[in-house]
């Protein structure tokens, strides 16, 4: 075999889904901007803000609602 082989691995089983999301315009923006700034994929900055929102949620009583 010579040095110039296409080498393919196999992928290893993966835990993830796919999800479509629907936003406003002016987020998706936000998102490309801050992607191009980071150096970082629009999926990555929107996985490290769920893991943060998960991890930071409050749930907080609607007066509305309460009865």
């Amino acid at each position: 075999m010579s040095g110039d082989e296409f080498i393919v691995t196999r992928k290893e089983d993966s835990q993830t889904v796919t999800v479509t999301v629907r936003m406003e315009a002016a987020m998706q923006n936000k998102l490309e901007e801050l992607a191009r700034q980071s150096n970082r994929s629009r999926n990555e900055l929107i996985l490290m803000a769920l893991e943060y929102a998960l991890k930071n949620v409050k749930f907080v009583n609607n007066a509305k609602n309460d009865k």
